[in-house]
């Protein structure tokens, strides 16, 4: 907390200096104001200015994503207020994004427009241990239910990342810890009405054992390859492309016999993913029109070598997304957004036949901005092809106070369909309803995180409801576990998640920025009374970073702290508070030429965020990064 209180003081004393924001080439921060304003979590495919809106949304640009270094991307998302994120072992593993004490799997998250959740998983949600930092330019997140806009897994939030748009070439090279190397490598061109932009890159470690007690490294690798291109059609309709494929193998530990605990065994697995979208753009002087095609494709294969070459287990999901979306500039400053969209499921597995489901939905959304008061209404309407239809609803508004201060607040509702595993595997129950959720917060900011300085209060809650959870069977034969001696799924729980949210970023000088985020989160079971498993109730995120005049050496520095939690919902297993320090450091030789370098977990602190999982020491990283 002392953090806070030495930021704060900061914030206080430099506020008349910054008023006149950052100016000079010296500037520790140059933003685009043009870009980093701009958001697209609000509404589908339609692009609005973040001050527009009544809802909680933060945005990271390409240079502070670029100043932490490396290929976890994690280390960008620990900066938002509200996340937190566990993770099976090191880096590659099972990556788990929360977001105000939602679980993992009711985060929409988007790369380039596309959702990209893995539907043949279990829960349905996204691995963010199988996205590199690399060729990610923009961070989006909205912490709040909103699947009025965005329909199933809008949950807990939405957070939308884009893929580079540059023109020229850039490379990074790193090596560090445990023989770990990434390398990536982007470049475009760009010109009147057109763009090109193609990137790739590849990533390896010797890694640690996944499991804790274990003692054989458990390695990763991936390359991935994306690229993006939009063209002027003339007529004001616009084209765009954009695509991305990654492939990776991860090492795992398992359950060994005789003692069938966890420990090093030498198992492995690999992932392919691949998603696409082509769309095209048409704006008008009162209406705007956005239509799209998108594809998300993720393979799993697993492998244990004792029991042979092939693969003992593997998954295929898939989905295919067609979308309308529109904005219509009304009279009297109102605008209607609205859209359209379907999408085709489709999952199987190695003892599961295909399956698929249809999801189909519109919504409208009606807003009013006078300039100082902004107001948005929303309806939503979806028919799942296995359950049926489903309503949802939002509203938010802004308040300008005047001193580049505002008051905003929202409701939103969120639903997330039951997966195909849950509704039609071996574990299925066709009975299944969507869990749905309806969340309240209010607030007050100045300011954005991209500027010269930005504060920012929240308070927040989030009621869940028909929570999807697996039933064990173990020796029970009556109700819903008849026939079933496996297990199966069913509507088990309702959950609360209520807190606040306190941000602050400055820049009391044109060589030092500052950045602050603390979360309070109280989330549990409404049948039980206990905390949710691995929802850390304090997490606070501190950084600072320092220009030196001398051949502009950039250094930085990033605080973590989080407090105590349990792993699973029984209050069984504790999770024990942790506080990790990086340190950051980069040195311009010329224009074209940089070389950096920083330590992740400088004290070398034993931690886990999921019990029985191992996690890295103290780690020295060296890279050089060039730009033409």
């Amino acid at each position: 907390m002392k953090f806070l209180i030495l930021l704060g003081s900061s914030l206080f004393l430099a506020d008349s200096a910054l008023a006149q924001g950052c100016a000079g080439a010296d500037c520790i921060v140059i933003a685009d104001p043009i870009r980093d304003d701009l958001i697209t979590v609000v509404a589908t495919g339609s692009q609005a200015r973040l001050s527009a809106t009544g809802q909680a949304i933060s945005v990271i640009p390409a240079h502070e994503i670029a100043s932490l270094q490396g290929p976890d991307l994690t280390r960008v998302l620990e900066r938002l207020p509200g996340v937190t994120i566990s993770r099976n072992g090191g880096l590659g593993n099972f990556t788990g994004v929360r977001v105000r004490g939602a679980e993992a799997e009711q985060l929409l998250v988007l790369v380039d427009g596309v959702r990209v959740a893995d539907v043949a998983a279990p829960g349905g949600g996204y691995d963010f241990g199988n996205l590199s930092a690399g060729g990610i330019s923009k961070v989006e997140l909205l912490r709040g239910s909103n699947s009025v806009i965005w329909g199933s897994e809008a949950m807990g939030g939405v957070l939308a990342l884009s893929s580079r748009e540059l023109a020229g070439l850039e490379t990074t090279v790193e090596y560090g810890a445990r023989g770990s190397v990434d390398s990536s490598a982007a470049g475009g061109i760009a010109g009147d009405g057109y763009a090109l932009s193609l990137s790739g890159g590849y990533t390896r470690t010797d890694g640690i054992s996944q499991a804790a007690v274990g003692s054989e490294p458990d390695g990763f690798r991936q390359w991935y390859a994306a690229g993006r291109a939009r063209a002027e059609l003339g007529g004001n309709l616009e084209a765009s492309l954009m695509a991305r494929y990654t492939d990776g193998r991860l090492d795992i530990d398992g359950f060994p016999a005789p003692a069938y605990a966890f420990a090093d065994t030498p198992e492995y697995q690999k992932t392919r993913a691949f998603s696409a979208r082509a769309g095209l753009r048409w704006s008008g002087e009162a209406l705007s029109l956005n239509g799209g095609l998108a594809l998300a494709d993720t393979r799993r294969s697993y492998f244990d070598p004792g029991f042979g070459p092939d693969a003992n287990y593997a998954t295929a999901g898939r989905n295919e997304r067609a979308e309308l979306s529109g904005e219509w500039r009304l009279p009297a400053r109102f605008t209607l957004d609205f859209g359209a969209d379907t999408q085709l499921s489709r999952f199987s597995s190695l003892f599961d036949p295909e399956v698929t489901a249809r999801l189909s939905s519109g919504h409208v959304l009606l807003r009013r901005d006078d300039g100082v008061l902004r107001l948005a209404a929303s309806a939503r309407i979806d028919r799942h092809s296995r359950f049926g239809m489903h309503w949802t609803f939002g509203a938010n508004g802004s308040l300008e106070l005047g001193a580049g201060w505002r008051m905003r607040a929202s409701y939103g509702e969120g639903f997330k369909a039951p997966t195909l595993f849950q509704l039609l595997s071996n574990y299925g129950n066709t009975a299944l309803r969507p869990e749905r959720s309806k969340s309240y917060d209010i607030g007050i900011e100045r300011g954005d995180r991209n500027g010269a300085l930005h504060v920012a209060l929240t308070a927040y809650r989030r009621d869940s409801g028909d929570l999807i959870d697996f039933v064990s069977c173990y020796l029970v034969t009556v109700g819903i576990c008849a026939n079933r001696p496996d297990g199966t799924y069913d509507n088990v729980a309702t959950a609360r998640a209520e807190g606040f949210e306190l941000e602050a970023d400055a820049l009391p000088t044109e060589r030092l920025a500052l950045h602050a985020a603390y979360s309070y989160t109280q989330a549990t079971n409404r049948l039980t009374g206990r905390a949710l498993a691995r929802r850390p109730r304090h997490a606070l995120s501190v950084s600072v970073d320092w220009r030196s005049p001398l051949h502009d050496l950039t250094l930085g520095a990033d605080v973590r702290l989080v407090s105590d939690s349990y792993d699973s919902a029984f209050a069984a297993v504790p999770l024990d508070g942790h506080s990790l320090l990086i340190l950051r450091a980069e040195l311009p030789v010329n224009d074209v030429l940089s070389f950096y370098g920083r330590v992740e977990n400088v004290m070398d602190v034993q931690y886990q965020t999921a019990a029985g999982y191992g996690t890295a020491g103290r780690s020295v990283y060296v890279g050089v990064r060039a730009r033409l």
